[in-house]
């Protein structure tokens, strides 16, 4: 017995050793932003402060992917039936879809890094910063595959002349770059959690009408992305929030809700604008606030929006499953619903049908 505690007290003795390090440094960002102070640590994989930080470091590796995988050319003929309004509104939309990807890229979730609780979560979130600047890779891929030079410069001239999608792209920055942690999180889990699927609404729209369904594959891989973005910063959003007092998290709440409403508002003038040459800014509205509710649940909230106000044609329900419609190699390993392929010995009973 006295050996067992001996031995006991030897390993706790060994795993304090092991772990002091920890509390006797900072990570290199902390020491950037403490005036150069302190000992900086190297991030350690092998000891994990919170598990979900490699759960959702291993899922996003796991769906890495590149636009370039992607046959886009097989949608130059389905392109080519689209008439002139209809082509203008999909560059249009994926070009809106582009700028507020670069904001996410380039300041949103690189504004998340000084506000983590772990150190992984800091690489995690520069993770999602490079992820999401493929997304807007993408875009680029989808123009310069199915537009001319005069489409694309016309597009991009349209985005900086909008002022209802200026609007809309420049409401959360200020929230990015304050300091309070919270509300920064909040304002960054608003554009993947809510903002963007205005825009997905339109190739899934199209995919359901057998037009553009490579297209609407890259769209279900950035969406595929999104729902680890949003549930992760919910996780972490919580995680905070619980350390709160309960009238500290009653405003956060507030803070939540407002800001999602005036957005709401905002979302419907801007679909109103873009789909309003093709009739389609209403069943667009509803998917978006469908997705809102969605984007307070994993916040931990309820969602107070009604049936009539989320309900969504079940042909675009068709087109949000993983397999729905993908038209490429389902064994590259790239398709929607497929991740990184994992190597498995076989068995003779594998192979009896």
């Amino acid at each position: 017995m006295i050996n067992s505690k001996l031995n006991s007290n030897s390993n706790n003795n060994k795993l304090k050793i092991k772990n002091d390090y920890y509390h006797q440094s900072v990570s290199p960002l902390e020491y950037a932003l403490n005036n150069f102070s302190g000992k900086m640590r190297s991030i350690n994989w092998n000891i994990i402060n919170d598990p979900k930080d490699l759960e959702v470091w291993t899922r996003i590796v796991q769906n890495f992917w590149i636009p370039e995988k992607i046959p886009l050319s097989n949608d130059l003929e389905s392109w080519r039936t689209l008439s002139p309004t209809w082509k203008k509104v999909v560059t249009r939309t994926f070009t809106g879809l582009t700028l507020l990807d670069t904001i996410q890229a380039t300041i949103g979730d690189v504004a998340q890094i000084k506000h983590s609780l772990t150190d992984h979560e800091q690489v995690i979130y520069t993770n999602f910063a490079f992820m999401v600047g493929v997304h807007a890779r993408s875009y680029g891929s989808i123009f310069s595959t199915l537009c001319s030079s005069e489409e694309i410069e016309e597009a991009h001239n349209w985005v900086i002349n909008n002022e209802k999608l200026q609007k809309r792209a420049r409401i959360l920055i200020p929230f990015y770059v304050g300091e309070d942690p919270l509300k920064s999180k909040v304002a960054a889990a608003l554009m993947p959690g809510f903002l963007l699927y205005g825009g997905f609404y339109l190739p899934f729209y199209l995919s359901a009408r057998s037009k553009l369904p490579n297209t609407s594959d890259i769209i279900r891989l950035i969406l595929r992305d999104k729902v680890i973005h949003n549930y992760y910063s919910g996780y972490k959003f919580q995680k905070k929030v619980e350390k709160l007092s309960p009238e500290k998290q009653d405003e956060i709440k507030k803070f939540t809700f407002d800001l999602l409403y005036k957005l709401i508002e905002l979302e419907k003038d801007y679909l109103y604008d873009l789909y309003s040459e093709v009739g389609l800014a209403e069943s667009a509205i509803k998917f978006s606030i469908y997705n809102a509710g969605k984007f307070l649940q994993n916040l931990g909230y309820d969602s107070p929006f009604s049936k009539e106000e989320t309900e969504i044609e079940p042909e675009i329900f068709s087109q949000l499953s993983a397999r729905a419609d993908e038209n490429h190699d389902f064994f590259s390993g790239n398709g929607s619903s497929y991740v990184m392929a994992l190597a498995e010995e076989t068995e003779d009973e594998d192979w009896e049908f």
